[in-house]
């Protein structure tokens, strides 16, 4: 159950956090001021499901990997700490500050530099995610049999 629980909040989190980037990069792209501020709007709405994803996601892998001495499960807990780290330094700060600004139509180079470090840092995120959602996969399955012949 534990590992379904966290299989379940792992993808809740990647899809929202690629969601986010994709939306950001769409908005941007099209230059449309208030399409940018209703995307930098609704992902702090949306806060409301990332963060409680990725908390689930966090406790239940700690749990999950509690014991193991699996180089795999040491390489997820390495990357969820920059995962997490990126979150709350980079992320949700920006979050905020950048619907503040698009609500107020401050669209300027600062702005534009707070707007290029979350898409780096939100790319970061969903490339450790991935990452860590192939090597969860990996642990999962069952090794190969060997069939010896003779």
């Amino acid at each position: 159950m534990k590992a379904k629980l966290h299989a379940a909040a792992g993808t809740v989190a990647l899809i929202t956090v690629t969601c986010f980037w994709i939306s950001t990069a769409a908005a941007e792209l099209s230059g449309n001021a208030e399409t940018i501020a209703m995307v930098k709007a609704a992902i702090l709405a949306g806060m409301v499901v990332l963060i409680p994803a990725m908390m689930i996601a966090g406790a239940s892998g700690f749990s999950l990997g509690k014991g193991w001495r699996s180089p795999i499960v040491q390489q997820k807990k390495r990357r969820m700490r920059i995962v997490a780290a990126n979150g709350l330094l980079v992320l949700l700060p920006s979050a905020y500050v950048l619907a503040g600004w698009a609500e107020a139509g401050r669209f300027d180079a600062g702005f534009v530099v707070v707007q290029g470090l979350e898409l780096i840092a939100g790319a970061i995120n969903i490339t450790l995610l991935s990452l860590n959602m192939r090597d969860g996969l990996a642990l999962r399955r069952k090794p190969a049999r060997v069939v010896r012949a003779g």
